[in-house]
């Protein structure tokens, strides 16, 4: 009232200069303010961080980052929402969420003094939730010259690494946990109905309310996975499965059912399909919780080792295995182990049309050829047929051929799949081809690969005693991550996969990358009765958005970042991860430091344990819609 009384009598009084000083003077303050709230919304490097029992000492920046031009993806619909349902919760989605510094040691100055200045802004485009950059690089694929096998769903890495944030599905809820997770999954994590539509009527995935569910129903079991699965038991006697059959391969998974109820049987199996018209099965797969990666059989080899699964499995997975002289069928020889099988339920086996004969006589050929024998053909009570063969465990045959036709590989052709052209030739058979033992032993059994390597072996003994030491005494007891709600992991360098083997017997299953530039020990890992794949993570993954629930890295970046920028790296993290989830990372002391400045800049709650383990935690924060220009 004061107050009023005061400016009143200063108008009446006329007092016209006193009154433009004391504006003038409220603008300045006021601009003072906005430019000290923008300074701080650069995250530099040198800031200390406190430790546990000062969480709020030091807030981080209202606002995030951005930094180039986001892309323009073309493709499905999307809605960048402002809020984001938890189960039955709502968590506001909003620019000023901040992130929560949470560090039992404080971090050394990385970059030598200079300031981390990043800005974030979302992926544009109706297809920006689903963005996977190197497979929908729609400039690339545009300007390819023949899609006749299956170049345009192969990978087209932009020359420079997008730094684009994925946006999040409109409606985002938390993922439902193992084991509901394989019946059914939100609709609104993966919004995509057209699978529902054209499968309707083969029980592959039904919409019900808010859920997608799946059945276990397949285009080649009709009566359900669980009677198909045992039928190819009793079909093969041979065939006994979480025994000697541990790691299998499902090309053109569909949603990947087979995997997911071989699970119970104790058998890992990678699913694999493209990015295709059948949308968005292997996100469904992920989402479900079973091992899936984005593959196709096109011009060049899968990324697998040779002599690597136990067993193949093909249901109507559209692949002309005799095309273009045989490769697709020479690949699978090549990832297939000796003595392995390989299950085709396709009509060739049982229909008798001209098409479908003429099919069956070119497999008949070339499976000969390749020393392929057939151990079982039959047809079950709905009508459905397979067959069965299993590649030789021995040279033999191929001496014994009358041609040499598909030829011998070179001897210098082991394990080179990482953008290698497929080839037509049969890789030489290993002199200690052997089959590995029976699932459980297998694991903790010295690999055949390494019995040659006293070396190896004493370097394997050690690393699975480390491992197993270390899961269970800090990673489990010490670090602030709840491991019930952890299902899909990757361990971004596997090496002989200690980190996996240390967590077989937790509800969870890991994907165990050997990049391309470290020693190759992907074989172990498969002899082992473990599932991995080869990456160079200065790209991105073969994955969907929001797919993985850990990441785990183990001194991957202070090799990583002489060759690339880690903040892409740390971009392709923040894709792969779920929100409310999680990353590992153990590296060298300044790597840390930068690594918890960028994710601390991408809003993720960070925490540093013991000095060496960095621990961060995804939020659902997205940079201010405003960004998100079309």
């Amino acid at each position: 009232m004061a107050m009023t009384m005061t400016m009143k009598t200063l108008f009446q009084e006329r007092k016209y200069p006193f009154i433009f000083t004391l504006s003038f003077l409220i603008i300045c303050v006021i601009l003072l303010l906005i430019s000290t709230s923008q300074t701080q919304n650069y995250f530099s490097f040198n800031r200390p961080i406190h430790s546990n029992s000062s969480l709020s000492s030091s807030p981080p920046p209202q606002r995030p980052p951005t930094l180039i031009d986001a892309p323009d993806i073309r493709g499905a619909k999307n809605q960048p929402p402002s809020s984001i349902k938890i189960d039955e919760g709502l968590i506001p989605h909003s620019p000023s969420s901040k992130p929560h510094l949470q560090e039992e040691d404080r971090l050394s100055s990385a970059s030598k003094g200079n300031s981390l200045k990043l800005k974030w802004e979302v992926c544009r485009g109706p297809a920006a939730v689903d963005y996977i950059p190197c497979l929908d690089n729609f400039k690339a694929i545009k300007a390819l010259k023949s899609r006749r096998h299956m170049e345009h769903r192969e990978r087209h890495c932009p020359k420079s690494s997008p730094r684009c944030l994925v946006p999040l599905p409109h409606g985002y809820k938390t993922p439902m946990p193992w084991p509901k997770s394989r019946d059914m999954i939100w609709f609104d994590n993966v919004p995509h109905p057209k699978l529902v539509e054209y499968k309707k009527d083969q029980n592959w995935v039904r919409k019900s309310g808010n859920y997608l569910v799946f059945p276990g129903g397949g285009t080649q079991f009709k009566e359900g996975v669980t009677k198909y699965i045992t039928f190819i038991e009793k079909t093969s006697p041979n065939i006994k499965w979480g025994k000697n059959i541990r790691v299998v391969l499902d090309v053109g998974c569909g949603v990947a059912s087979f995997g997911g109820y071989l699970l119970d049987r104790d058998v890992i199996t990678m699913s694999f399909a493209p990015k295709d018209e059948h949308e968005a099965q292997i996100q469904f797969a992920l989402e479900r919780g079973i091992p899936a990666t984005l593959s196709v059989i096109g011009t060049q080899k899968l990324i697998f080792p040779d002599n690597s699964y136990d067993l193949i499995h093909c249901a109507r997975c559209r692949v002309h295995w005799d095309a273009d002289g045989g490769r697709p069928l020479i690949e699978l020889n090549r990832i297939l182990r000796p003595g392995g099988f390989y299950i085709w339920s396709a009509t060739p086996v049982y229909r008798n049309d001209e098409r479908d004969q003429s099919v069956w006589k070119a497999m008949v050929a070339l499976t000969k050829a390749m020393c392929w024998k057939v151990v079982a053909n039959t047809v079950d009570a709905t009508g459905i047929g397979l067959v069965i063969y299993q590649k030789p465990d021995s040279s033999s045959c191929y001496k014994q051929r009358k041609q040499n036709n598909p030829a011998m590989c070179n001897e210098d052709s082991r394990n080179i799949s990482w953008y290698t052209p497929l080839g037509r030739c049969l890789p030489r058979l290993p002199l200690n081809g052997n089959w590995p033992p029976s699932w459980p032993e297998r694991l903790s059994t010295i690999p055949i690969s390494l019995l040659e390597e006293p070396t190896a072996q004493e370097m394997f003994v050690s690393d699975t005693k480390h491992w197993s030491a270390l899961v269970s005494e800090t990673y489990k007891n010490g670090l602030p991550i709840n491991w019930l709600s952890v299902r899909n992991v990757m361990d971004m360098n596997a090496h002989y996969g200690g980190f996996a083997s240390a967590l077989v017997h937790d509800p969870l299953w890991v994907m165990n990358v050997i990049p391309v530039h470290e020693p190759d020990t992907l074989h172990v890992i498969f002899d082992r009765g473990l599932i991995g794949i080869y990456h160079d993570w200065c790209e991105s993954f073969n994955t969907y958005p929001r797919t993985y629930d850990l990441l785990h890295s183990s001194f991957l970046f202070s090799k990583l970042s002489k060759r690339c920028d880690i903040v892409n790296v740390a971009v392709e993290m923040d894709r792969i991860v779920r929100p409310g989830r999680w990353i590992i990372v153990q590296d060298d002391k300044e790597l840390i430091g930068e690594l918890s400045a960028i994710f601390s800049s991408l809003h993720w709650s960070v925490s540093l344990h013991e000095g060496r383990y960095l621990v961060g935690k995804k939020g659902f924060w997205r940079p201010d819609r405003g960004n998100n220009r079309r």
